[in-house]
């Protein structure tokens, strides 16, 4: 099937770092634009990796892998950097850049991409106070919580409005109002076209939603239907 309502196209993905076996196998699935997945999975079962793919960080060992309708085999390396500008990413480690503020690390990707430094700042700003960090725009990473610095990479992978946003487990070192914010977040990205992966093991999560689930199980995919919000989810 061609790519142009693939967003995201994988088919028959292997993927091995170095002589291991591989740890993912055979993997095929498709997101169109503007859709919202969550990806599951025990600890071990292929999710970190899978993301790794689909945010260009590795290339398959085999099979097809398109991203924003590229076919990363081919792309000649010079390419990616303007590739990956379009994608965010919201690690589990945070991968905050020390020696800048918080609210300079959320307009990162923005002074990146050109423009006025006092209109990206203000729009940094505004996004760190509805994370709840209006309070903290100057702080250093090394002055924060795990959940703080959590929040602030958040912002930092949405101020772009991205055409792809992965989170790896992105509620997880934040409250529970904390994270429901976030969700709303997302689920508002998400309405305006940004197509949303969502790797999580908190299932109430994914059973107050009824977004499709791709459950990663000893490196192989299937993908089902969620009927979380007929369960009385938002």
């Amino acid at each position: 099937m061609a790519g142009a309502n693939h967003l995201v196209r994988f088919e028959n993905v292997g993927l091995r770092y170095g002589d291991e076996p591989e740890v993912l196998r055979d993997i095929t699935f498709h997101l169109g634009p503007g859709s919202y997945h969550f990806l599951t999975g025990s600890s071990g079962a292929g999710k970190t990796s899978l993301l790794r793919l689909m945010y260009l960080a590795h290339r398959p060992s085999r099979g097809l892998v398109s991203v924003l309708d590229r076919d990363v085999a081919m792309m000649p390396r010079d390419e990616l950097p303007g590739l990956r500008r379009r994608i965010g990413v919201i690690f589990q480690n945070f991968r905050l850049l020390d020696h800048l503020s918080a609210v300079d690390n959320v307009a990162l990707p923005l002074r990146i991409a050109g423009g006025p430094k006092d209109v990206i700042r203000e729009q940094a700003a505004e996004l760190l106070t509805w994370v709840g960090l209006g309070d903290l725009l100057d702080a250093p990473p090394r002055t924060l919580s795990d959940g703080e610095k959590q929040r602030v990479a958040i912002a930092r992978a949405v101020i772009n409005r991205p055409s792809l946003l992965l989170a790896d487990e992105p509620t997880g070192s934040v409250d529970h109002n904390q994270g429901s914010r976030i969700l709303r977040l997302f689920e508002e990205l998400n309405k305006i076209g940004t197509t949303v992966v969502l790797a999580t093991h908190d299932r109430t999560i994914v059973e107050r939603h009824a977004h499709p689930v791709l459950h990663l199980e000893r490196g192989t995919l299937s993908v089902h239907r969620n009927a979380g919000a007929a369960k009385g989810g938002t």
